[in-house]
């Protein structure tokens, strides 16, 4: 954690500062995902104060713009989630299960702007794949790894603007879900579809099984010509429930 500290303090990067009249009117990829889900075994109280834990952390960082060459830290820009500044126990996952923790839920927030970073030129400078899939798939739309996990304050997610134009990071908790898009004072030149190749699960020697799978993005100009097939990241992951389920068995 100090070290953490040491490096916000005198890493050398300017950071993103909020600005509510940014005047960026140019979405260039917008994302939201439900705030409620039934998950075995997990109570739902867990659940309805993630919610309350959303709210605090987007005031934080809604309406946050990057200007060319500045950073975005997720941690940086909303602090310690602490029991004093009003975040309530949330789920948190842990050494491949779940358990009640100041703070939980939060993972959420930052698995949906990493998923929308993705669709920009934006850069991403950190981010830590979840280490267990813990719950099986129920209504997946996006590939599987395609989040990133968080842990204040040593796992981060840090994005930097090498472009030469405004972002404006804006998230907002609704009465159903967790909205979010990026901005910009210029029409977006490219979309990004982004998918994953080779995944697999493998029943490793020791008996268990992991999830792999590495993600791409293909970029296309406004034409729908495709200009480019990027690497994005690899995912790695101790599977905790058997694969191959079907609805019926969750």
């Amino acid at each position: 954690m100090f070290r953490r500290w040491l490096f916000w303090l005198f890493g050398g990067n300017k950071y993103g500062k909020i600005i509510m009249a940014a005047n960026n009117n140019h979405t260039y990829f917008t994302h939201h995902t439900p705030l409620l889900r039934k998950l075995k075994d997990v109570d739902m109280y867990l659940q309805h104060n993630k919610v309350i834990n959303l709210k605090l952390a987007t005031k934080k960082i809604n309406h946050t713009v990057l200007m060319p060459g500045q950073t975005f830290s997720y941690w940086k820009a909303i602090g310690n989630p602490t029991k004093r500044k009003g975040y309530k126990k949330g789920m948190i996952l842990q050494g491949g299960t779940f358990k009640p923790g100041v703070g939980g839920g939060l993972c959420q927030l930052s698995n949906l702007i990493y998923w929308m970073t993705i669709h920009t030129p934006l850069t991403v400078v950190e981010r830590y794949r979840h280490s267990y899939d813990v719950f099986p798939d129920s209504n997946r739309t996006q590939p599987f790894g395609s989040g990133a996990t968080c842990v204040y304050n040593y796992r981060d997610l840090v994005i930097r603007n090498d472009t030469g134009q405004p972002f404006e990071l804006v998230v907002q908790v609704t009465d159903s879900e967790l909205e979010g898009c990026w901005k910009s004072n210029v029409i977006p030149l490219y979309t990004y579809e982004v998918y994953e190749k080779d995944h697999q699960m493998d029943h490793e020697f020791w008996g268990g099984y992991t999830r792999n799978n590495t993600l791409f993005r293909k970029i296309y100009d406004l034409e729908g010509v495709e200009v480019a097939d990027e690497y994005v990241a690899e995912n790695h992951a101790l599977m905790m429930y058997p694969p191959f389920l079907t609805d019926s068995k969750l």
